[in-house]
């Protein structure tokens, strides 16, 4: 599904060359939970922003479910990643002036799905998660955790086949962190394909593997 290729990504200083990523090599199939772990600055974040193609490495080829990423022109990578891929960040990204069901139609309004369809869609995912009473909520009347909730909601309406979740439970108590990747795992049980980026070694751990990074490099 995802093929990293001698992936380089670096700031010139100078003369110099400061990197972010070297030489980095990822396969991941249909299906697999991957979970991302490094200290700050070893350049986690990045790699995944790449994933997800908001970010391109200096060097390096990427092949997402058999399309050459970097030769796409942007409005084909636009398209890939709106069709199938669902972000969810660590400060939940949602818009402050839209209710909590104005902010999880957002993707299908981008995808062109019918008023009518759209209102099933959103009504169909409220009551899945158990956030009918709250769809009428602004994202600052939610707790923190209710707010990632919906962000995932909203990343999953599109219906992706690869979540990516940057560090998903950082601002969350123990207790909405065991939910959120409670959620994870029943996603990636039913098909879902997800890259997590984190630093709790409890949350690695409902990963099929771990992917290290040190210095920008994978640790073998």
């Amino acid at each position: 599904m995802v093929e990293l290729q001698n992936i380089y990504k670096w700031y010139q200083v100078g003369g110099n060359r400061t990197f972010i990523l070297k030489d980095i090599n990822l396969n991941v199939k249909e299906g697999e939970f991957i979970s991302i772990m490094g200290p700050s600055g070893s350049g986690k974040s990045t790699l995944l922003n790449i994933i997800g193609m908001l970010d391109q490495p200096n060097e390096g080829s990427y092949q997402f479910l058999g399309n050459d990423v970097f030769k796409l022109k942007e409005k084909q990578r636009t398209e890939l990643y709106k069709r199938f891929i669902g972000f969810v960040f660590q400060s939940y990204h949602l818009i402050d002036e839209l209710t909590v069901y104005e902010n999880i139609e957002t993707p299908l309004l981008y995808q062109d799905v019918r008023s009518s369809d759209r209102k099933a869609i959103v009504a169909d995912m409220l009551d899945r998660f158990n956030i009918v009473g709250k769809k009428d909520l602004f994202p600052n009347q939610l707790s923190g955790g209710q707010q990632q909730l919906v962000g995932i909601v909203r990343a999953l309406i599109a219906k992706p086949k690869l979540i990516l979740a940057d560090e998903p439970t950082g601002n969350l108590n123990s207790t909405q962190g065991e939910e959120i990747m409670e959620i994870f795992k029943q996603l990636n049980k039913e098909g879902v394909t997800i890259i997590q980026v984190t630093h709790s070694e409890k949350n690695a751990a409902y990963g099929h593997r771990i992917i290290e990074l040190m210095d920008g490099l994978i640790k073998h």
